[in-house]
């Protein structure tokens, strides 16, 4: 029988040359750690949410033939990177349980995808904190069109696989605009560093409401997330925790000076 999980989990995914770039070593570290300690429980599969996974429906890739291919979404970087692997079984019965549940909450379609393998916003990280590539995984879709809120409901409909040894994962960026990076500063621009505190706040605060109405509640909301995908992950981690669950911040640091690799855990404070 599968240990349950309390906690759910929102990780900055970092660049796709995550495991070379030097910026990237703090964050190297943690997500290499996690394991050991801030996880220790194995998961039965793990489900993750990624900010490079956009389909007009809600949609679970279901692999069930072999390992999941991994997915090379990106250009512009290393060659090299096109050479790493992350050959993590695919979990079908995982997929059906996502589809299951979600429908059963009222989304009226959830689609199933069964030769989409895993893309970098899911094996980059992945394959630091779980290097053996040993445990199932499945990726579940985001719908750029619809609100913060949608997101958070689909997390409330999947909660109930924690009690199944589900871990659930959304991966994305605390803050994202690759238009407003720089290279030639270690210096955190301002805009970034007062959303990033903002967000910080309202997560340790429990406030979910505000987050999931960031858009008139934080500031420089559409400087930081001009488009909302590697934010939207983020709602639907919140969602799946416990309704008396707050933020607790992980990990913290920058790159580039604007993009912030901020991760929380949403778990229920000690008395």
């Amino acid at each position: 029988m599968s240990m349950k999980i309390q906690d759910t989990f929102y990780i900055s995914h970092g660049p796709p040359s995550l495991c070379i770039e030097e910026q990237c070593i703090p964050l190297v570290h943690f997500l290499q750690s996690f394991q050991q300690k801030v996880h220790p429980i194995r998961p039965s599969s793990i489900l993750l949410i990624s900010g490079h996974f956009e389909t007009s429906y809600p949609t679970v890739n279901a692999v069930s033939n072999g390992p999941s291919d991994t997915i090379y979404d990106f250009e512009g970087f290393p060659e090299c990177l096109n050479e790493l692997k992350y050959p993590a079984p695919g979990a079908p019965e995982l997929a059906k349980r996502v589809k299951e549940l979600l429908m059963a909450s009222g989304f009226e379609r959830v689609d199933e995808d069964e030769n989409r393998g895993l893309d970098h916003g899911a094996w980059s990280p992945l394959r630091l904190m779980y290097p053996e590539a040993d445990i199932p995984v499945c990726q579940l879709s985001i719908q750029t069109d619809k609100d913060a809120t949608y997101h958070y409901n689909m997390g409330k409909a999947l909660a109930p696989l924690k009690n199944e040894g589900v871990l659930i994962v959304g991966s994305g960026g605390t803050t994202h605009n690759l238009e407003k990076v720089r290279f030639d500063t270690n210096v955190v621009q301002p805009w970034a560093q007062e959303f990033d505190t903002w967000l910080k706040e309202a997560l340790v605060d429990g406030r979910y409401e505000d987050v999931n109405k960031y858009k008139e509640k934080a500031p420089h909301a559409t400087m930081v997330h001009p488009t909302p995908d590697h934010f939207y992950p983020l709602h639907v981690a919140m969602g799946a925790a416990d309704a008396n669950s707050k933020g607790q911040l992980i990990h913290h640091s920058w790159g580039w000076s604007s993009l912030s690799y901020a991760t929380y855990k949403f778990m229920v404070p000690l008395n």
